[in-house]
């Protein structure tokens, strides 16, 4: 067998899929059988995701993949749901939600950041699991026998395996630098351990598919459930043609996560003071990167406009670039609604000179944006103490030409750009590699790199 058919759930902040792929080592072909949409739902309790929803829709989607070995699921990472047994007690809390920032100092009164980060690796964002988790009522978590992140409630549901994929883990706060839990920590926090599924790692075989998945799909009994890197950016970074070590990623969607891959954790003071972050990457790798907003705020600002795309951005690369900036990891930008006005404000606020027109807000946030990831990347490589000679630019944004053009401008440095679908290539290829098809993680980048078309971008403008 020299090549293997598997599905993948990919579910990510604005849309669900159901992908169908063919994997060998000289083949690569993806097939979409299903998108949905995905976005906040808001409840008397505040801003939740329609997990269940958003389940169903997989499973739907997984009665249309045909004959596969095995399905491999994928999310967004930090939020999780609460069981009381097999029963989810409420749909999860959205990473958006204003609750957040109630636990940050909840959690720092008892363990300070500068103590988390020897201990986790993770930059300070407010939403990291372990300050959701600081906001639950005490009697809310009485009844409360299990704790279980997006993707892993997903692959219980496929196969009724109960586990912790340990590279979305890492994004808790809660797992050592050594990728274990950190019970000390837990108990600290008052959070009790034993809530938690075990760990396993990315190619893990949990188990078949349950009778009533496989009644519902038409999928054979037989079918696998595989953990894959089941955080959507551990994904999309397996997924990466990184062919050489000098090359830093940009995995562009909802957020910009922009860093490096390292063989170990970073955590001196000056990453922590940096807002590096050290997540689990699949063979045991460490992600070392930087979260910026990403697309998020432009998506929104055209959503508010009802513009076309790929129009609005045509008109942006016509007008000079901005002399000033916005910052787009600022907090006034993390909502959502109405965007552009809250753009006009921080600007106003800022003395930062834009028109009131889409195209030059646009251009002021593709402009941002750029400038933030060229200045994390040279962050990150100063930091890692790893030079970076090639960025590597996947998922929506390596469609965006005035990003990707802009970004090689100011960081100085050739940007690569594509797969647009790297975290569904590190996805089936995980699963592939423990169907025996393919060897390592060297292999898999080789494979993604001769089966796809990227795009190069060389500087041609300082700044």
């Amino acid at each position: 067998m020299s090549t293997v058919k598997v599905a993948a759930i990919d579910l990510g902040a604005t849309s669900g899929r159901v992908i169908a792929a063919e994997v060998g080592p000289d083949t690569l072909r993806l097939e979409t059988v299903t998108r949905f949409p995905n976005g906040p739902v808001k409840r008397p309790s505040g801003l939740h995701w329609d997990l269940t929803g958003l389940i169903d829709a997989s499973i739907a989607g997984l009665g249309s993949v045909g004959d596969i070995v095995s399905i491999g699921v994928d999310s967004w990472a930090v939020d999780y749901a609460l069981f009381s047994g097999s029963r989810m007690i409420d749909e999860p809390f959205h990473y958006r939600d204003e609750r957040c920032e109630r636990g940050v100092q909840s959690v720092h009164s008892l363990v300070p950041f500068e103590e988390l980060y020897r201990r986790n690796g993770l930059q300070f964002l407010p939403f990291n699991t372990l300050y959701q988790l600081a906001t639950e009522a005490p009697e809310r978590m009485n009844g409360v026998d299990r704790i279980s992140l997006i993707p892993d409630i997903v692959t219980f549901r496929l196969s009724g395996a109960d586990v912790t994929e340990r590279t979305n883990a890492s994004t808790t706060g809660l797992l050592g630098i050594n990728g274990n839990w950190d019970l000390e920590l837990m108990t600290r926090l008052g959070r009790n351990h034993n809530r938690w599924a075990p760990l396993v790692d990315p190619g893990t075989e949990v188990g078949a598919i349950t009778a009533d998945t496989a009644a519902t799909t038409g999928l054979s009994r037989g079918t696998r459930v595989v953990t894959v890197g089941s955080h959507d950016t551990a994904s999309a970074v397996v997924g990466t043609p990184m062919l050489t070590d000098d090359c830093a990623y940009i995995s562009c969607g909802t957020w910009g996560l922009v860093g490096v891959e390292l063989e170990a954790p970073e955590v001196s003071d000056a990453a922590r003071e940096a807002n590096f972050t050290n997540e689990g990457g699949v063979d045991g790798r460490t992600r070392f990167l930087h979260n910026v907003m990403g697309l998020w705020l432009l998506n929104e600002c055209v959503k508010e406009w009802g513009a076309d795309l790929p129009s609005l951005l045509a008109q942006a690369a016509a007008l000079p670039a901005p002399e000033r900036l916005i910052d787009p990891n600022d907090p006034t930008f993390s909502a959502p609604g109405n965007m552009p006005a809250r753009i006009l404000a921080w600007c106003a606020a800022h003395d930062v000179p834009v028109a009131d027109e889409p195209a030059a807000i646009a251009r002021l946030v593709v402009e941002s944006l750029a400038q933030a990831f060229a200045e994390a990347v040279h962050t990150a490589s100063s930091l890692a103490r790893k030079p970076v000679g090639t960025i590597h630019i996947t998922g929506g944004g390596s469609l965006n030409t005035l990003l990707c053009q802009r970004t090689a401008d100011r960081a100085g440095l050739t940007v690569v750009a594509g797969p647009v679908e790297a975290t569904a290539f590190g996805n089936v290829m995980v699963q592939a590699r423990t169907a025996g098809i393919i060897g390592s993680l060297e292999e898999i980048r080789a494979t993604i790199a001769t089966t796809t078309d990227t795009i190069e971008y060389t500087p041609t403008t300082k700044g």
